[in-house]
């Protein structure tokens, strides 16, 4: 239509002031049609929200980082031990699940701003408490503050990206967006390694350059996130009454959605695993291969984070093009992978090789972070209406996270071969629960 096309009548009830200039179709168009929206402010969401997800992984890795000093440390290695580490792990966890159910409904009810600055200036003292104490109530009640602010982030920020892109691209667009977590997850440990054990000699220099790096996050963050290609389409006392009112109706209608419970329970069932390397990654290393040191320990695991920066580019695209927006081919592919993998790693890694063990985590980061970055991201957004994505996303990484308190607690408690075990048959039921939607299809995909 031509831009001098009538102005888009409104509701009775709802009419603008008078002295409003008319809003003319491709106006009104441009808040609903994430493809119109300028690229410059597309592109600039996509990458403020990119380092914004990127940057809580310094905070975040900081406790893995220190367990390496912390476990060396002869005084405190007495209280400190792994069992109580892996329960410190496990209360993080947990906070961090219960975080995921209430900050995605949040983000619908509030805007993902709020939400997500609200979370990274929790996750920066949570760890600026940490390194400055060494008392294990302290470390608890700090951990329980860091999971809920970490919690704040991946909900929020993907309603915030889907709200700028379609469904037709969303898979590949996504998919790129994706690396920031396996990027977090890949340069958080070693930078954090290399001030702590390199520059300052001190396990707590972790915590103090992790909230120091999301701090300067925090202020990129501000200055260029916008919630919605047309913010204020989305304000107003009529928009927010509509927030206050559907809260709790959202909520019920997307727990009676077959597609978001079944994201769930595969998205429950896959976490233990990628959070066992991501959480305890050094120590495994450590353990599989003592001979390679603190700084060996921790660089080792890069190979795990940098196939999973490739990892959802590659998945993206084959469930845009090759599947044709068909999001769990892709997922159930991955997870038969993950599922050889895991069951080979404790027979592989007995060769006491470098090489193999470089290998077979960067397989592993391959086929979880590919299944794991389209169930969490682009189906919870597909799946989810516009009005529900972060409600969707929410709770689909809320039952995640329940998962991932394993992938905590477990390495703490059983050896290599116990452990590797169950989380081979774990990725083997969560391939299983998907496989009867395998032709599923988000419910816009047609239309775009």
């Amino acid at each position: 239509m031509a831009e001098t096309d009538p102005p888009v009548s409104d509701p009775p009830g709802n009419d603008p002031p008078a002295n409003d200039p008319p809003v003319t179709t491709r106006e009104a168009q441009r808040t609903v049609h994430p493809q119109l929206v300028s690229p410059r402010l597309r592109w600039q969401i996509f990458a403020v929200t990119w380092i914004a997800y990127a940057g809580f992984y310094f905070v975040r890795q900081a406790f893995s980082v220190a367990k390496l000093g912390i476990l060396d440390d002869p005084v405190l290695s007495h209280t400190l031990n792994e069992r109580v580490l892996g329960v410190i792990d496990a209360v993080y966890l947990a906070a961090y699940a219960i975080g995921q159910f209430v900050w995605g409904a949040w983000s619908d009810r509030f805007g993902p701003r709020v939400v997500v600055i609200t979370g990274m200036v929790g996750a920066i003292g949570a760890g600026l408490l940490m390194g400055a104490s060494t008392e294990l109530l302290v470390f608890g009640g700090a951990m329980v503050i860091q999971g809920l602010s970490q919690s704040a982030g991946w909900a929020p920020l993907c309603k915030n990206m889907g709200s700028f892109f379609p469904v037709a691209e969303r898979g590949r667009v996504l998919g790129f967006w994706s690396t920031n977590y396996a990027f977090g997850g890949l340069a958080a440990p070693p930078f954090l390694g290399w001030l702590a054990y390199s520059v300052f000699d001190s396990w707590h220099a972790a915590f103090f350059c992790g909230s120091a790096t999301l701090a300067v996050v925090l202020v990129l963050f501000v200055l260029f996130q916008r919630n919605a290609p047309e913010q204020k389409a989305s304000s107003g006392p009529a928009a927010d009454k509509k927030r206050r009112g559907g809260g709790l109706a959202l909520y019920r209608k997307t727990l009676r959605d077959p597609m978001v419970l079944t994201l769930g329970a595969a998205y429950f069932l896959l976490k233990p695993a990628r959070y066992a390397i991501l959480l305890w990654g050094p120590v495994l290393v450590s353990q599989r291969l003592p001979d390679v040191g603190k700084v060996g320990a921790t660089v080792i695991p890069i190979a795990f984070g940098a196939a999973g920066v490739v990892a959802p580019i590659a998945v993206g695209w084959v469930s845009d093009k090759v599947f044709q927006s068909r999001r769990v081919p892709a997922c159930v592919l991955s997870l038969a992978l993950l599922t050889v993998v895991l069951g080979l790693f404790i027979p592989l890694t007995a060769t006491d090789s470098v090489g193999v063990m470089v290998a077979l985590l960067a397989v592993i980061g391959l086929s979880v972070y590919a299944a794991d970055s389209m169930i969490s991201c682009v189906a919870a957004v597909d799946f989810g209406t516009e009005d529900a994505a972060g409600t969707t996303a929410g709770l689909v990484n809320g039952c995640g996270s329940v998962g991932a308190i394993l992938g905590g607690l477990l390495p703490g408690f059983l050896s290599g071969s116990a452990l590797f075990l169950i989380f081979a048959i774990a990725a083997a039921l969560a391939g299983a629960v998907m496989v009867p939607h395998w032709n599923r299809r988000p419910r816009t995909a047609d239309a775009q």
